[in-house]
């Protein structure tokens, strides 16, 4: 078949693969100028690489079983990596078991009460019942007060800014469910991955690989409209022109969806309005590295930031060209005016708090400091977050939805995308009608 694939981003590319992969022409459309939407690269003058920070747990069998099969297995690289913490002006590793009980910010009570929130995290399964729960009150009854407020709250921080306040439970729980089996119980460490020369390795095999399938990428091209096609299909327009499809699959956000397809092709239940994260981030390039952790999780209010993430201490420096990449992310609310900031105010802001947290880094230590931002990174995973998503029904056999609102008892991660198309293809009628 003839197959339409809307959006470049990672769903769309993992769709058009596999498709590619199974004999079907696809076409993929994708309004940036660059494939891979919030897993899309950058270039930082000396190298390339990607623009936010990723990382591959052993865990993420799906997304490592399609590196595999698209023949990046052999593009893996894994690699031991540390945990720091920061307060009060101060680093602590907190890397191994011994680092952990040695932890001076809380007691072996504290310590115990953590390991078990961990372990009952990591086996539970009825993750609506969370829904219903505050994260803070969920973290608070299992872990107690002084454990929350020393470890739980500055990783909420991290990952949500003040917004933490109104998530569930469902939102700690898929962290922990996801991150518990990074450690490696055998060699007591921690074990995370990425693919050399990131995911622009990724993204340009697959361009390839559907090329050599017969296939199309259109880059920098807007959908306007698509509707159905009266002797079957569906039409898609596009710079003043028409084409036909046989198939049609949309992977973008339904508010453009709502836009852009016919009103007979799909149904948008109104459940309620979901709110977005968004989020700023400093790309530091230094000469030397700024710590030896791939992630410090910061529970000092005074720095501007939400951690701190060491991708050099993860990535060869090989890949960088011999300097050292740290992120520094800010998470907001989509809507807040500070993603709207010039970056040139975002990093005297920025640079408060590196000057706070790292006073021996000198001026010369830098070789570039760039700014990279993004409206909608995740949704808000508020409670009862499941009957806030929009339900989109389609009404045409030949039209398809495909996009990450769907992931309600997950994090928005890649390799829930990939597992979301693997189960799509799988239990569609997209290949049996």
């Amino acid at each position: 078949m003839n197959i339409g694939i809307i959006g470049g981003g990672i769903t769309g590319l993992v769709l058009a693969q596999r498709l590619s992969n199974q004999g079907h022409i696809v076409t993929v459309f994708d309004s940036n100028k660059q494939l891979g939407g919030l897993t899309t690269y950058h270039d930082y003058g000396l190298f390339t690489w990607d623009r936010f920070y990723h990382v591959i747990l052993p865990s993420d069998t799906h997304l490592i079983n399609f590196l595999r099969d698209i023949g990046l297995g052999d593009k893996l690289r894994w690699h031991r990596s540390l945990t720091g913490f920061y307060d009060h002006q101060k680093f602590y590793s907190i890397s191994n078991t011994i680092e952990f009980l040695r932890f001076p910010l809380f007691g072996l009570i504290g310590k115990i009460r953590l390991a078990f929130t961990l372990l009952y995290g990591s086996r539970l399964n009825n993750w609506r019942r969370l829904e219903k729960i505050l994260v803070e009150n969920w973290l608070l009854k299992l872990g107690g007060k002084n454990t929350y407020e020393k470890l739980w709250k500055p990783l909420l921080l991290s990952k949500l800014g003040e917004n933490y306040k109104r998530i569930s439970a469902v939102f700690i729980w898929a962290y922990i469910k996801r991150l518990f089996s990074a450690r490696d119980s055998s060699l007591n460490k921690e074990q995370l991955g990425y693919v050399s020369g990131g995911y622009k390795t990724v993204f340009d095999h697959i361009e390839k690989l559907i090329y050599a399938a017969g296939g199309h990428i259109h880059t920098g091209v807007a959908v306007e409209y698509i509707a159905p096609h009266p002797g079957g299909g569906m039409w898609v327009e596009y710079q003043g022109k028409k084409q036909h499809f046989d198939k049609v699959i949309f992977t973008g956000p339904v508010n453009i969806l709502q836009q852009v397809a016919a009103k007979e092709l799909v149904k948008v239940s109104d459940s309620g309005e979901v709110e977005y994260l968004g989020v700023v981030c400093m790309v530091l390039i230094t000469r030397k590295a700024l710590v030896p952790y791939y992630v410090v999780n910061i529970a000092d209010r005074n720095i501007p930031f939400t951690g701190v993430i060491g991708m050099s201490n993860l990535v060869s420096l090989q890949e960088t060209a011999g300097y050292h990449m740290t992120f520094l992310p800010k998470y907001i609310l989509s809507t807040d005016p500070l993603l709207k900031q010039p970056d040139d105010e975002l990093r005297q802001v920025f640079f408060q708090g590196i000057r706070l947290m790292f006073p021996e880094l000198k001026a010369d230590d830098i070789v570039a400091a760039h700014i990279n931002r993004a409206i909608k990174v995740q949704p808000l995973q508020v409670l009862d977050y499941s009957s806030l998503v929009p339900k989109v029904n389609t009404e045409n056999d030949d039209f398809f939805v495909v996009n990450t609102s769907q992931l309600v008892n997950d994090s928005v991660n890649n390799n829930a995308v990939v597992r979301q198309v693997d189960e799509f293809l799988k239990k569609s009628t997209l290949l049996n009608s």
